[in-house]
């Protein structure tokens, strides 16, 4: 008979692993599904919302000097990186190209980009909303099954260890449950304050934009469309 220490630790591991879902039934599988999902959600959201994706950190600094460029004719190097890369880019092009129209004209092309700006940046909240949610249910859908299956059979024996060991195991489609739906919820939280963040200073930086952009001339590179001929 083999030495148990002599066995590898993570072969120990899988097989410990198989045997908890398999014991714990079918929402068990359900559930292992559900932290799958919530973790592809957390990564995602990881990813999305990093600085350099939606505000980097060089533009920030730049846009903070814009209206000192302009005054000194030096923001035409600046305004030809924007539109490119990250969100802040993207809505900064927004506002180049409207350049020398009023304030209120700018803003308001401004905003009805972010708007769509703003739903790239709340994607994959939804799924962790239904995470939190579907997950403590499965676990308790998974206990209440185990339990039905346990009690049904406590007529076939009297060994109350047994009966314990179940009732043991039914909870563990709770503990699971709770176990996804706790860390869904902390990132869920952070999330969505990070998204708050960004949000408060995409507005502050795309106001100064608007602001160094009002009634600006547009460089004479840019096209002119024909003018159509008055009739008499």
């Amino acid at each position: 008979m083999p030495d148990p220490s002599s066995v590898p630790l993570l072969a120990i591991n899988f097989q410990a692993i198989r045997d908890f879902f398999h014991d714990g039934g079918i929402f068990m599988y359900a559930l292992a599904l559900t932290s799958f999902v919530a973790l592809a959600a957390i990564v995602f959201k990881v990813l999305s919302l990093r600085r350099e994706a939606v505000i980097p950190a060089q533009l920030e600094r730049d846009l903070d000097q814009l209206g000192q460029r302009a005054a000194n004719g030096q923001a035409e190097g600046l305004i030809s990186r924007f539109g490119e890369g990250s969100t802040l880019a993207r809505l900064c092009g927004v506002a180049v190209e409207h350049r020398g129209k009023s304030r209120a004209d700018i803003t308001e092309a401004v905003q009805a980009s972010a708007k769509d700006e703003i739903v790239q940046l709340n994607s994959g909240m939804t799924i962790l909303d239904t995470v939190i949610t579907v997950a403590p249910l499965f676990g308790l859908l998974g206990t209440a099954s185990g339990l039905v299956v346990i009690f049904q059979g406590l007529g076939e024996t009297t060994d109350h260890d047994i009966v314990a060991r179940g009732i043991a195991r039914a909870l563990d489609n709770t503990i699971v449950g709770l176990a996804i739906a706790v860390p869904a919820v902390v990132a869920h939280g952070w999330f969505s304050r990070r998204i708050e963040v960004l949000t408060s200073r995409l507005e502050m930086l795309l106001a100064k934009v608007a602001r160094t952009l009002e009634g600006a001339p547009v460089p004479a590179s840019q096209p002119n469309l024909p003018r159509v001929p008055e009739k008499p």
